[in-house]
């Protein structure tokens, strides 16, 4: 299993593939890696040799933003949001959806699991 920018990526996938395992590499990304390089983009990452290996990691290197500093650019600018008290940092700071979605229904995957609260439906006036 080949490793590149600290992280582990698959051997038994296509080059092409195994380069989006690595967070802030996507398609296209992986695409312009692999042209740069000059590599066949549907050779396998485990037949990839040393000196393939660390063409790529330079490029990765040196024009990528990837892993641990993409990961703390994201968290400062959340909290850059957060510290300017605007509307998305508030968002932010109470678990709710950021981008307009809707709360009444839907929002089970930034708000959490149900807070059931007692005495909702029974009562009557």
């Amino acid at each position: 299993m080949p490793r590149l920018a600290g992280v582990d990526i698959p051997g038994n996938k296509q080059i092409r593939y195994s380069l989006r395992y690595i967070l802030g590499i996507g398609p296209k990304f992986a695409d312009q890696i692999i042209a740069e390089v000059g590599l066949d983009p549907t050779k396998h990452a485990k037949d990839l040799t040393e000196e393939e290996i660390s063409k790529i990691a330079a490029v990765v290197d040196t024009s990528y933003v990837v892993e641990g500093a993409l990961r703390r650019q994201v968290s400062q600018q959340i909290q850059r949001l957060r510290d300017i008290r605007c509307y998305r940092g508030d968002r932010h700071r109470r678990g709710l959806p950021v981008r307009g979605q809707r709360t009444r229904c839907n929002a089970r995957t930034r708000k959490g699991r149900k807070k059931t609260v007692a005495g909702k439906k029974g009562v009557k006036g």
